[in-house]
């Protein structure tokens, strides 16, 4: 995957540039006066106004944002009209430090625009704005509008209706109904002072002063506190992201489970990154909810535990390594087998044609060592230089640790970044061609994409297939926030190219040994109810064993306030019906502030 800071950095750099690719002008440029804040807004998505002056327009302001190149303010009119579709808040951007503070009563003569974060082509929603604005001060010091309080009785328990099918499923044209979809109701509400209280933190604080919360703390509720992501068709309505609107420095470090305790108060904002936004200037008080890092239970002498891991993109320079070393050593117990992913080469994000990770890998190693775990051993195939996406210039690949002492690995020559590994059958027992090998490395599939690490081990004298798999990311899909109802997950095309090509070879290893040991397993970067685990498990070649757990407890991330499966381990039919396993999300990073990957690696223990 690109590095996250990296991108998160740029993206906020095009989300707060108000530039023609992200402002949506539909109408001609014409005059309008006499207008009021609900006026502008109306009962769409867009501006009635959209593309026009607008003079004199009222209101209290209710926010200022001095920061970053978004500066401007929110204003509020006082009188609001009683169509409950129609906001009476908006966004005023000045493009320098406004004028103006909290309590002011002022006029606002401008042009109304729809601005959409991140730019057209992503998908999201608009905001609608009053742009290049003269502000008129009446007076000063003047009661801030009371806050609109968004609870479990406010927000529809349906998420939002399908879009316009003549409008390629754009739902901006569709009239607000507020008291029966959450997405209406929050739109309802843009630019306006909204109040939160009491509500339980679903995605920890990110290193942008940002969580995400839920008004309904029974929705959908995790084991741990969390609210889960377990189908398309079932969004969680109550959650919201929560940022300060002034000093980042004091807002609350909190993890999954914690509390914003009293009032969260703010204007009601729509971003990039997560859509609708409780900018706040005040924060409810954090109360711990306690929650520890999980530790599995240790792999018996005859059972073989087998890890997935992601690292997010490690590499020599990080400071992580330790902290690595002691989740695989203390958290995870040390398994027998841990497929990495996210191994980036010897110099990182440097791009002078390096594509080598023993630096990289044998100072993990030398950790774990360090951390009183065992000296691993490893296998993994170099990469093509710039072939397999991720960050530019870091080779991000898949690599092996096995612990020697319990299980060895089948080395057999011939695999390489370019070659195919191949299955044939040796005195009726299946057997690779190459051990390491990648899994149709030339295929079209996997085009700027990790190819599969396909590997031979052999635990009490049997013979397990292992295949390490990052499939590609979801990036560039629709949000769920998206203008396009439902949204369109674009990556799912090559995902699910990626799935067949696995499925195949899994099949291929079965036909040529019916009882095969076979563990597919990675950064899937899809759920398990996806149509990516339905291609994986196709013909019942391979079952997605998280689902061995309670639903309650199937996460592996955290994503603006959804824990979701994005790291599997898929087994053959002979591990499932033949053999007791057990399986374990250990969570030890989606949840907390201080993760040092945004994966939470995956255990399954069985007997060969």
């Amino acid at each position: 995957m690109p590095s996250k800071s990296s991108a998160r950095h740029a993206a906020l750099t095009v989300a707060v540039v108000c530039s023609a690719a992200s402002t949506l002008v539909l109408t001609a440029p014409a005059h309008a006066d006499s207008v009021r804040i609900h006026d502008i807004q109306g009962t769409t998505r867009t501006s009635p106004y959209a593309g026009q002056q607008v003079s004199g327009v009222p209101g209290i302001v209710t926010g200022v944002r001095t920061y970053g190149s978004s500066k401007g303010f929110w204003f509020q009119d006082p009188n609001p009209d009683k169509n409950p579709a129609t906001s009476e808040g908006v966004f005023v951007f000045t493009s320098s430090a406004p004028k103006v503070a909290v309590g002011d009563s002022v006029t606002v003569t401008g042009t109304v625009s729809e601005y959409v974060p991140g730019g057209t082509s992503s998908g999201n929603q608009s905001v609608t704005e009053i742009t290049k604005p003269t502000v008129t001060t009446v007076s000063t010091g003047n009661e801030v509008p009371a806050p609109t309080v968004i609870d479990s009785r406010s927000v529809p328990s349906r998420y939002t209706p399908a879009g316009d099918s003549a409008a390629n499923g754009s739902v901006n044209a569709l009239t607000l109904r507020p008291a029966r979809y959450a997405l209406d109701y929050y739109e309802s509400l843009e630019g306006m002072n909204v109040q939160v209280k009491n509500v339980r933190v679903t995605t920890a604080t990110d290193p942008y002063a940002e969580l995400w919360a839920t008004v309904k703390p029974s929705e959908n509720r995790s084991e741990r506190g969390g609210s889960l992501y377990g189908s398309y068709d079932s969004q969680n309505t109550g959650r919201i992201q929560i940022q300060s609107l002034g000093a980042t420095a004091d807002f609350p470090v909190a993890n999954v489970g914690d509390t914003l305790s009293g009032a969260t108060t703010g204007p009601l904002d729509y971003n990039q990154f997560g859509g609708y936004t409780l900018v706040a200037s005040e924060l409810g008080t954090l109360k711990s909810g306690g929650l520890k890092r999980e530790t599995t239970k240790k792999q018996a002498r005859d059972e073989l535990a087998v890890a997935t891991y992601n690292v997010e993109n490690l590499d020599p320079s990080d400071t992580t390594f330790a902290a690595h070393a002691s989740a695989i050593v203390n958290n995870l117990r040390s398994p027998d087998v841990v497929s990495l992913e996210e191994i980036q080469d010897n110099n990182g994000a440097k791009d002078d044609g390096t594509v080598a990770a023993d630096v990289t890998v044998n100072k993990l190693i030398d950790a774990i060592v360090a951390a009183g775990g065992p000296r691993y051993q490893w296998r993994s195939i170099d990469p093509v230089n710039d072939q397999d996406g991720g960050e530019p210039g870091g080779n991000i690949r898949q690599v092996f640790l096995f612990n020697p002492e319990r299980v060895s690995f089948t080395d057999r020559a011939g695999g390489d970044a370019t070659t195919a590994v191949g299955v044939t059958t040796v005195r009726g027992k299946a057997r690779l061609t190459a051990s390491p090998g990648r899994i149709d490395p030339a295929n079209a599939a996997w085009a700027n994409s990790r190819k599969p690490l396909a590997g031979e081990f052999v635990f009490h004298g049997r013979t397990v297939f292992v295949i390490a798999n990052h499939l590609n990311s979801k990036g560039g899909d629709q949000g769920l926030t998206a203008q396009y109802q439902p949204p369109t997950r674009s990556s799912e095309t090559q995902r699910h190219a990626q799935a067949t090509l696995v499925n195949t070879f899994v099949k291929s290893i079965l036909t040529a040994q019916k009882n095969a040991d076979v563990i597919a397993l990675g950064d899937m970067n899809d759920f398990e109810f996806s149509g990516t685990a339905k291609v994986l498990e196709d013909g019942g070649a391979l079952w997605s064993a998280i689902k061995s757990l309670p639903k309650n407890e199937r996460y592996t991330y955290d994503y603006q306030g959804n824990q979701q499966v994005l790291d599997q381990i898929l087994i053959s039919p002979e591990i499932r019906r033949d053999r007791a396993f057990s399986y374990d999300s250990v969570h030890i990073n989606s949840e907390f502030h201080d993760q040092i990957s945004d994966h939470d690696p995956q255990v399954l223990r069985f007997r060969p």
